[in-house]
Formats: C-alpha cells, sequence, structure tokens
C-alpha cells in the first residue's frame, strides 16, 4: 500500500483486522513533485520480507543492493502502469477499441511510457532465465513458495535463482554490490617461457 498526499490514510483510519496483517513504516520518496512522505506495507513485497529475514549465518537472505534493485524495478513497472486490470473501467469509452487492448499511445503519459522502456531494458539486461521471476516476485509481488510449485523447482531453490537475478539486475542499474572472491587467475598447461600465437 503506497500512497500519498492528502489521500495517505493513518494508521488509525485503517481497519483493525487488516491492521493486524500490514507492517507500515513512513518513507521518505523523491517524486516528481519533489520529496513525499509516503505509508509503505512492507509486509506486501516478498523483497521486504526476504531482506528483513535472517540467513544460518546471520545476515539477511538478500542484500541491501538486491533490495533496492528490486524495489526500483517495482517502481518502474507500477509508474508505467503495467499491471493487468483486474476490475471494470466504468470510465473507459466502450468503442474504438478492441477489448483488453490497454491504453493506447494518445492517453499514456511520457512518464509511463519511459517507465515501461526502463523495465524493457532491465529485463533484457537481465536475460530470459531471470525476468520471468524477476517479474513474478518484485512486480507481482508473488511468494518464492508459489514461484517454486509453479515452475516445479525444488524447494528453496527459487531463493537462489532470486538471489542471482537480482545481482544482475543490480548490476544493470550500476548499484556496487559486495565482491565474491577475487580476481580470477588464468590458468594455463604451457610452459613458463611459452606464448599463445593466433
Amino acid at each position: 500500500m503506497r500512497t500519498s498526499g492528502s489521500r495517505q490514510p493513518r494508521p488509525d483510519q485503517i481497519d483493525p483486522h487488516r491492521m493486524r496483517h500490514m507492517s507500515l513504516e513512513t518513507r521518505q520518496i523523491l517524486t516528481e513533485d519533489g520529496i513525499a512522505s509516503v505509508l509503505v506495507n512492507d509486509s506486501e513485497s516478498p523483497l521486504a520480507w526476504l531482506a528483513r529475514r535472517k540467513g544460518r549465518d546471520g545476515r539477511s537472505l538478500i542484500a541491501p543492493h538486491q533490495l533496492i534493485a528490486g524495489e526500483k524495478l517495482r517502481a518502474d513497472f507500477t509508474r508505467g502502469n503495467m499491471a493487468p486490470r483486474v476490475t471494470a473501467n466504468w470510465g473507459a469509452p466502450t468503442g474504438g477499441r478492441p477489448r483488453g487492448s490497454g491504453l493506447s499511445p494518445g492517453e499514456m503519459t511520457d512518464a509511463m511510457l519511459a517507465s515501461r522502456q526502463k523495465v524493457g531494458h532491465a529485463l533484457d539486461a537481465c536475460g530470459p532465465e531471470f525476468a520471468g521471476l524477476l517479474m513474478d516476485v518484485c512486480c507481482f509481488l508473488r511468494g518464492l513458495e508459489d514461484v517454486e510449485r509453479e515452475r516445479s523447482w525444488p524447494p528453496r531453490s527459487a531463493k537462489v535463482v532470486l538471489q542471482l537475478g537480482l545481482d544482475r539486475l543490480a548490476r544493470h542499474y550500476g548499484f556496487a554490490g559486495e565482491a565474491k572472491g577475487g580476481p580470477a587467475n588464468v590458468r594455463t598447461w604451457l610452459a613458463e617461457d611459452a606464448t599463445f600465437e593466433v
């Protein structure tokens, strides 16, 4: 739940039963109009849950740069109005356009188009191996168990694949992560004084 401006509800205005299932935090975000204070439900995002949860080694299940990259993808997805509509749009005209076609180019703003392009570029940079998983977890907020069940993956394997995908996504966005290992040494079977010839 992300709201801003005058429509932002206060925690005391939310139904108490619903409130028990939420983890509300106030955050500052940068918008087109400047910095805005928003109320965020951390329990809606699988990435936020993974970032709060600790593994056996005491570290978070995903690193901060992975969380930021995933949330950036989600923000662009949301700004691009890419989520499928699940309710009727009673304000839309009924003629002139086939059903289910989404917004026409005339109805899209420049910001929406730019956000859609950013999502496309990010998923292309991650490759087809990770794009579907990143969309499911970061954008559609699907849990890792659901992803594993749907794809017939072994239990707890989606976390590892997600970490790899988030690393690639973070690299695309230019977020620095921890360097794993040092530079690779090239090993050859050549004698010390031999050289390669092409």
